[in-house]
């Protein structure tokens, strides 16, 4: 018997090719799309894992300077004749032929046990390491080195991507920090017996150890993010899922009423029902997790920049096979066709035997459906504002989107009936009455796919409003910031002195740009050294400010920091801040900061210059009325490579180009997403057209051309789809909303102003639309001109 059940169930797949292929398709490609986002999470977590198992942090305590970013070396030897066990660490940026290396510079006598750093010094020739300014690092990082640096270069597989291993002492000359050192790590085994740290270094802090790093807590937020993106491209996906199996259900119902009917018990029919659907979601999964790979690795070197660029965080540019997301995607296939079916199998195990066949009693099963559905999205949209007054932090946030989302969905076929319903009850002629009616009663079969193009257009609308609001405010940004006509880059230059005197007597004003690395409210950030002028005075915006800012960052008497800074360390105006031993000021503005993930804070060159003698500039903003012939003059006078010169529109472009690549990833998942929705109305429509011929055979028999309910067949699908665009704009405006003033707050620490653009909007409405109608012209095609013989046998099929 069971043999014969399963000829059966598949041979209703070999006659509905279309809809096996919507099936395995649809899953796949909703797998596909949460497996590749899944693999790229992946793969930048194993970069930072890597990148943290350098020192193995996480594991260690650490000491770490109370104020600022450096100690002095003495400190070290002072804790170690203590009876302190600890090893010192110098760690910063290293630019190499135009990349940010990560540079660490360890002790290799008292390295900690257990990190790459020990393991990869104990593969290697200690003497010659010590004896020479060796440096250590991972394959691709190797070659950039060997390239632009005389320094012998060492690979080692285990040193994660972007980052170099280097004697201390080599690390401190490369970096320009002699006799500084960055933090010490304390060791495991430590004497019984130590004099208390406050008595040796009250300037120092205990940091102890959490298993986790640094990086890997900051870009928390943006895999957040991808996997938010993944998810709901995976939801969209089921809906097809859904729809299809669906579908495959109602077409079955005469199968199944004959099957029950010869004796097939209903659990065995069930079950075995069960065992088909594993069957074909496990195809699909695996189908699913080759393309997400495919997905994956096309879209990893841009993640790789956009982590680079938001955090300053090294990830590897290529993809490697990991168990973790091949077996999700694979789980999520298979509980996603479960869960998909779930619906239809309650439905088909509740219903009489000879009843499963009815159309009638379908309905009403729906109708029920209906109900819980009415219920189940007045709970989401009451939790949504809920959540949208009284909630907080990202994950409220993405609560938030999850029930303004899901129940915006399962409310939309209420609204479609309403609509509808409306329609019916304003016509007059018969004809129009059965359109509407008829259109009223297809919504339990096209419900999901429209559900999932509301999604897909909501999706669309909300993330191109929050990328297309960025780029405005950015270029804005740019323009404020990026307001001197020339920059030019000291570095490596012989006399920067007389590079200095040369600038002062050519251009209008030199803006020198001093830095450096700091703790600010027990945040990491920057402290900038500014020489106010007009520059700053004309094209800097606030987002609060005291009267006369300037003056006051100019007299050494306030402090300006960017919005992260405010945001994170709840820092207002009138609030004061520590910027170092002995130096707090009043903030005096808070000025946007977009792209950056760090605090910063501005004060003036005099007290800059005082408080850190050590730093010199290294670039300047040249303002000019000549900037080509200034920039002739620095490279025939002055002899600088071209490369240290960069006019204002170059790194404005250079800056764009960064912007656009950093969001080239939202944008392709977008787009993939958009495009799933687009075959789930199309696959939807296309099984659906079978099943028509029912309800229309009548009507042909009651004298309305087959030509004339085709054009009626077309109308119904862009109808419904315009509709249903319709209620996706304020749904995808209200997620923009959302994305900038709650998740953008949340995840980068600034706060996006909304604008609206009505030519993207209806731009995607015309997609929808047109993807529709191409839905419905082929259906309406083949009705259009089917046999009338095919028409009258609808008929005996059907008594």
């Amino acid at each position: 018997m069971t043999g014969a059940v399963l000829s059966a169930l598949a041979s209703h797949w070999r006659r509905n090719r279309l809809q096996l292929l919507t099936l395995v398709l649809g899953l796949a490609l909703a797998t596909a799309l949460w497996s590749g986002v899944q693999a790229i999470n992946a793969e930048a977590r194993a970069s930072y894992d890597a990148a943290a198992a350098t020192l193995a942090e996480g594991q260690f305590d650490q000491l770490v300077p109370r104020e600022g970013d450096s100690m002095a070396q003495e400190v070290f030897v002072t804790l170690r004749r203590a009876g302190w066990l600890v090893s010192p660490v110098v760690e910063g940026r290293l630019r190499v032929g135009g990349t940010a290396v990560r540079l660490v510079g360890v002790d290799p006598l008292t390295a900690p046990a257990g990190s790459t750093a020990s393991a990869a010094l104990a593969r290697t020739d200690l003497a010659g390491f010590l004896r020479a300014p060796t440096l250590v690092a991972g394959p691709e990082t190797a070659a950039l080195l060997a390239a632009n640096l005389p320094n012998p270069v060492l690979r080692d597989q285990t040193v994660a991507p972007g980052t170099v291993l280097a004697d201390i002492g080599v690390a401190q000359e490369l970096l320009g920090r002699a006799g500084r050192i960055s933090r010490l790590i304390v060791l495991t085994d430590q004497p019984l017996r130590q004099r208390p740290l406050a008595e040796i270094a009250p300037d120092l802090m205990l940091r102890h150890a959490d298993g986790a790093s640094d990086v890997g807590r900051l870009t928390d937020s943006f895999h957040l993010n991808l996997t938010a993106f993944g998810f709901l491209s995976f939801a969209v996906g089921i809906f097809i899922v859904h729809g299809a199996i669906g579908l495959a259900f109602e077409q079955r119902r005469g199968m199944v009423r004959t099957l029950r009917a010869l004796g097939v018990p209903l659990r065995r029919l069930i079950v075995l029902m069960v065992l088909e659907l594993v069957v074909l979601a496990t195809l699909a999964g695996a189908l699913g997790i080759v393309l997400g790979y495919l997905i994956a690795t096309l879209l990893m070197p841009d993640v790789a920049a956009t982590i680079q660029g938001l955090y300053g965080a090294d990830v590897a540019g290529t993809l490697h096979i990991r168990p973790a997301w091949w077996l999700s995607g694979m789980a999520m296939s298979l509980g996603g066709a479960l869960f998909a079916s779930a619906s239809a199998m309650w439905r088909l195990a509740r219903m009489p035997v000879l009843a499963s066949a009815g159309g009638r009693a379908w309905a009403l099963a729906s109708g029920r459906t209906r109900k819980l559905q009415a219920a189940a999205t007045v709970v989401l949209l009451v939790a949504a504002g809920v959540l949208a007054i009284v909630g907080g932090g990202l994950i409220a946030g993405f609560a938030l989107l999850s029930c303004l989302l899901l129940g915006a969905a399962l409310a939309l076929p209420s609204c479609l009936a309403a609509i509808l319903r409306f329609g019916e009850g304003r016509a007059v002629r018969v004809m129009v009455q059965w359109f509407w009616a008829d259109t009223r009663q297809q919504l339990p079969s096209l419900g999901l796919a429209l559900m999932a193009l509301l999604l897909a257009m909501a999706a669309n609308v909300g993330v191109s409003t929050m990328v297309s609001s960025f780029r405005l405010t950015f270029t804005g940004f740019l323009d404020q910031r990026l307001s001197a006509e020339l920059y030019v880059n000291a570095n490596g230059v012989a006399d920067p002195a007389a590079l200095m005197r040369f600038l002062e007597t050519r251009a209008d004003a030199v803006l020198p740009t001093m830095s450096v690395d700091a703790t600010l409210a027990g945040l990491p950030a920057e402290i900038f050294g500014a020489r106010i002028g007009y520059t700053y005075r004309e094209n800097w915006r606030f987002l609060d400010a005291v009267p006369a800012v300037w003056d006051e960052v100019e007299e050494g008497k306030a402090v300006v920091i960017n919005e992260q800074l405010s945001r994170r360390a709840d820092l207002r105006v009138g609030a004061m801040l520590a910027l170092g031993p002995g130096l707090s000021l009043p903030v005096a503005g808070v000025v946007g900061d977009y792209g950056n993930p760090i605090g910063q804070a501005i004060i003036g060159e005099a007290l800059f210059r005082q408080a850190f003698p050590d730093i010199k500039p290294v670039r300047y903003g040249v303002r000019t009325s000549d900037p080509g012939g200034l920039r002739e003059a620095l490279l025939e006078e002055l002899g600088l490579p071209p490369s240290s010169i960069v006019d204002q529109s170059a790194l404005k472009a250079f800056s764009l180009s960064v912007f656009e690549r950093t969001f080239s990833v939202t944008g392709a998942l977008n787009v993939l997403t958009l495009a799933v929705a687009a075959f789930a109305i199309l696959m939807s429509l296309l099984t659906l057209a079978a099943m028509r011929l029912p309800q229309m055979a009548p009507v042909w028999a009651m004298g309305t051309t087959q030509r004339r309910l085709a054009g009626l067949e077309i109308l119904r699908t862009v109808l419904l789809a315009g509709i249903t665009t319709l209620m996706a704009l304020p749904l995808g405006l209200a997620l923009a909303w959302v994305l900038l003033a709650i998740v953008n707050v949340e995840a980068f620490g600034w706060r996006l102003p909304m604008y609206l653009f009505p030519a993207e909007y209806i731009r995607l409405m015309l997609f929808a639309l047109a993807a529709a109608l191409l839905a419905g012209l082929w259906p309406a095609w083949r009705l259009a001109r089917m046999e009338p013989a095919a028409l009258l046998r609808i008929f005996a099929n059907e008594r």
